[in-house]
């Protein structure tokens, strides 16, 4: 059953299911184009019934269903299914809308102009033959190819254990390629992208970046994220539609057009009024009407989301490539090519010397016999027949002839007083016309045996060098591409965060900001220059009426942000993938980001550098919960997100951190309440976990900070009101997760609630961002180190009505250095000991701390 098995298999692979290197053929399209050579059935032809062709293939070469012919057949001819049809097809062929073929009786089909180029020279032995199913008659093994047709239009197949999926490409760019393989061997996949771009699908589409591009042509595997073109127009009556007139390639439009509006059945899509279709003859046009209130760039990142209008490719570039399935890359596929081609051109112009020989040698013949045509004449008219007048000629010596030596082409053989004829010149000297022992006749055969000499020199020097090889293929080639060339269908467009752009930016620490309204931007560091305490800073921002920031923190350009939203789950992305905006500017929108659902905000970002397994994250809930998770376990974060963290129905994430596993966690509520804590007090839990209770809350407070502990650090805590004090972290007692915690700062109306908390020191910088969008940046040395009694100093001044919203920490930069800041006296608003009787009351007040 074994050796059965992989008879079975190698049988699938090699004769079924993939295609050669050299010509990008699986057998049944390369038997079927062979037999429409055989039928003579070309362009200039006329059409001919597709079952007669499948007749023929079956009976000679195919011992197969006609189905499975017929449909490889069809596929061939449409022009939505081949970069560069090579049949060319009479009657219905299907649709894109998924119409089927009509049967074969009713269709007709030729072989198309481009298709001929596949088979050119094929009999002039460039190519070997092998016996058909029956050892009956002999079929190519490999068509000549004149033009790489494995990239060009691409091949699919699954075999037994493996699959291939290699898009098409444009002609034009494959053939440059090759041109600058052929001149530059050691060429890197590097150069050879800059000749071809990318898959040009025939349906057209958006490629989104290039990394998946490369990773393909590199290692022979990748994705590519591709794009339905649209566009969105606005109508006179203020409304808007989205115009498709591209599809993905292999989309099917109608069961597109009917998954879009199950999804508006369904509401998983809301925003669309109306949808129909107005393709004709003229292209494609796909019409989505909007509603009124509908934000067309919502709906249109959501159509993408949501159907097919997105589409992932996957890339696997595995062919045959001597007898042996074997993924390559872009390079290795060029390099069989080159060399595929390379042997066509040496066979084709050794069979043309052959020919050309043997033409020179009958030449020689008919020279010699109208040198002496008196006695040829003779010998023939005495001869009783052709036999015997052939023998005759062969047998005669013609003297006194000196020795002829053309080239390397032995010519006749040498008698010792004079000239013989072989048997072929002898043939052909018996069958000369008398029309040709004319004075015009032999001076034609004088000038046909001086071109063929000449061309038996031009041969044999091709045979001789390389390069004059190389130079024929890029003219052939480049004649190709001048008659069937066109310009490129599939557009690729440059996406932020890519790995082959990655080098390209600088690693740079930035401020990232998120809006209450969902708009975020990313700013170098510097741009905020180091103030003063209590300056007013300069504007951050402008933004849309009722809008602030809720996020702001420091990460470097080529460091992950993770996003968890309020309803607990995440999604990622590189920090340069965010657009950089000017200071004043209000940024993008984070839908036109991450593929966000409806009622979906942003919480709570996050940087990460890479995803070690022996680091965790860290989340703690507004009503408290804690839950550690590793930080592996959200390595995959798929496109539409993954969930984070469950939560209950009347509560939503506060914070997560980063951390190693032994980290000690201070957090702090709106109310003045913190509460210090081992992270092993939490038990690592899974990725949906809902956690357990981190501190325990009255009913009018909750969580608004999340510190991370480290030794010779400072808690800086920050007021609404622009008020901030640092206090040693000894300050505030390990305790038990669970319990009220320790009073952190004695809020009031005057000081305002606490903002949240940072763990500092002196070489630190503090960016601070009000409500109204005015930003500050102060030193933290600048703020005095007191007990958690002191209320502390003004560390921002803030307009009228205006809250201090966010904070956040930032590397000190002397480039930025001022004098030092004049401190001021510290204010205190209640005595240690007055701290302490409250903290004993608290203690008092505090239920058991069992989880729940």
């Amino acid at each position: 059953m074994k050796k059965s098995f992989l008879d079975y298999s190698m049988s699938v692979i090699v004769s079924r299911a993939l295609p050669d290197v050299r010509d990008g053929l699986k057998p049944v399209h390369r038997r079927i184009l062979y037999t429409m050579h055989e039928n003579n059935l070309g362009p200039s032809t006329a059409y001919r019934k597709c079952a007669d062709t499948v007749g023929s293939v079956l009976g000679r070469y195919h011992p197969h269903g006609d189905a499975s012919v017929y449909d490889a057949l069809v596929r061939l001819a449409q022009d939505f299914s081949l970069r560069y049809p090579l049949v060319d097809g009479h009657g219905n062929f299907g649709s894109i809308d998924g119409d089927p073929p009509a049967a074969y009786r009713y269709t007709e089909a030729r072989m198309s102009k481009i298709s001929m180029e596949m088979l050119t020279d094929i009999e002039k032995e460039t190519i070997d033959f092998t016996s058909n199913y029956d050892d009956r008659l002999k079929e190519p093994v490999v068509l000549p190819s004149r033009f790489p047709n494995l990239l060009v239009n691409g091949s699919t197949g699954i075999a037994v254990g493996m699959a291939t999926n290699i898009p098409p490409h444009n002609l034009g760019e494959v053939i440059d390629a090759v041109d600058f393989i052929m001149d530059n061997p050691d060429a890197t996949v590097a150069d050879i992208m800059d000749y071809i771009k990318g898959p040009d699908f025939p349906t057209g589409g958006i490629i989104m970046g290039y990394s998946g591009i490369r990773a393909a042509y590199m290692t022979g595997r990748g994705k590519v994220t591709l794009r339905a073109r649209a566009e969105i127009e606005e109508k006179k009556n203020g409304r808007f539609h989205i115009v498709v007139t591209e599809l993905p390639y292999m989309v099917n439009k109608a069961r597109l057009l009917q998954s879009i509006a199950n999804l508006v059945k369904d509401k998983r899509i809301e925003g669309i009024s109306d949808l129909r279709d107005e393709s004709d003859r003229d292209g494609m046009r796909m019409v989505v009407e909007l509603k009124k209130e509908a934000n067309p760039q919502v709906v249109l990142n959501q159509l993408y989301h949501y159907s097919q209008m997105q589409e992932t490719v996957g890339i696997i570039l595995l062919a045959l490539a001597d007898g042996q399935p074997k993924v390559m890359n872009i390079k290795e596929i060029l390099d069989h090519y080159v060399a595929f081609q390379c042997d066509v051109i040496r066979r084709r112009t050794a069979f043309d010397l052959r020919k050309a020989q043997e033409r020179a040698h009958i030449l020689k013949g008919l020279t010699i016999a109208l040198d002496f045509i008196d006695t040829v004449i003779s010998i023939i008219r005495n001869a009783k027949d052709q036999p015997a007048a052939k023998k005759a000629l062969m047998e005669y010596c013609f003297k006194p002839v000196d020795e002829v030596h053309v080239g390397e082409v032995h010519l006749v053989d040498y008698g010792t007083e004079g000239l013989y004829l072989d048997e072929t010149q002898a043939s052909a000297i018996v069958a000369m016309r008398l029309g040709q022992l004319s004075g015009l006749e032999r001076q034609k055969i004088e000038d046909e045996f001086a071109q063929i000499m000449a061309r038996i020199e031009e041969l044999t020097a091709i045979l001789n060098d390389h390069q004059l090889v190389v130079e024929i293929i890029k003219k052939e080639l480049t004649e190709i591409k001048r008659k069937y060339g066109d310009e490129r269908r599939t557009e690729i467009q440059m996406v932020s965060g890519e790995v082959d752009i990655e080098d390209l930016i600088p690693q740079e620490d930035c401020v990232v900001t998120l809006t209450h309204c969902g708009y975020i931007k990313r700013l170098p560091v510097d741009v905020y220059k180091t103030q003063k305490r209590g300056g007013r800073g300069v504007s951050g921002m402008t933004q849309k009426e009722e809008d602030f920031v809720e996020e702001l923190f420091i990460s470097s350009t080529h460091d992950h942000i993770l996003f968890i939203t309020n309803k607990g789950r995440m999604h990622r992305l590189k920090c340069y993938q965010v657009p950089e905006g000017s200071r004043t500017s209000k940024g993008t929108n984070i839908v036109n980001l991450l593929q966000l659902e409806d009622g979906e905000q942003i919480a709570y970002m996050i940087r990460v550098h890479d995803f070690d397994p022996d680091q965790y994250l860290v989340f703690v809930t507004k009503k408290g919960l804690i839950k550690r998770t590793e930080l592996s376990a959200y390595k995959n974060v798929r496109k539409s997100g993954l969930n984070a963290i469950s939560l209950n129905e009347d509560d939503e994430l506060a914070f997560a951190k980063l951390t190693n596993g032994n980290h000690e966690l201070l957090i702090a509520t709106h109310n003045g309440m913190a509460i210090r804590i081992k992270e092993t007090d939490a038990r690592p839990m899974s990725r949906t976990a809902k956690g357990v209770r981190a501190i325990r809350l009255r009913d009018d407070d909750y969580v608004v900070g999340l510190a991370r502990l480290r030794e010779n650090a400072t808690v800086m805590t920050v007021t609404d009101e622009g008020q901030g004090r640092r206090s040693e972290i000894s300050e505030y007692g390990l305790q038990r997760r669970g319990g009220y915690g320790k009073i952190n700062y004695k809020v009031s109306e005057i000081k305002g609630h606490v903002a949240g908390i940072k763990v500092v020191d002196d070489t630190d910088d503090l960016i601070m961002i009000s409500d109204d969008g005015v930003i500050i940046r102060i030193r933290v040395s600048d703020v005095n180190i007191m007990s958690r009694y002191a209320s502390g100093v003004k560390v921002m001044r803030l307009a009228e009505n205006s809250k201090l919203v966010s904070f956040a920490r930032a590397e000190h930069d002397d480039s930025e250095e001022i004098s030092q800041v004049e401190q001021t006296g510290d204010e205190e608003e209640m005595s240690e000991e007055e701290l302490k009787k409250l903290e004993q009351e608290l203690e008092e007040e505090e239920i058991s701390t069992d989880d729940e």
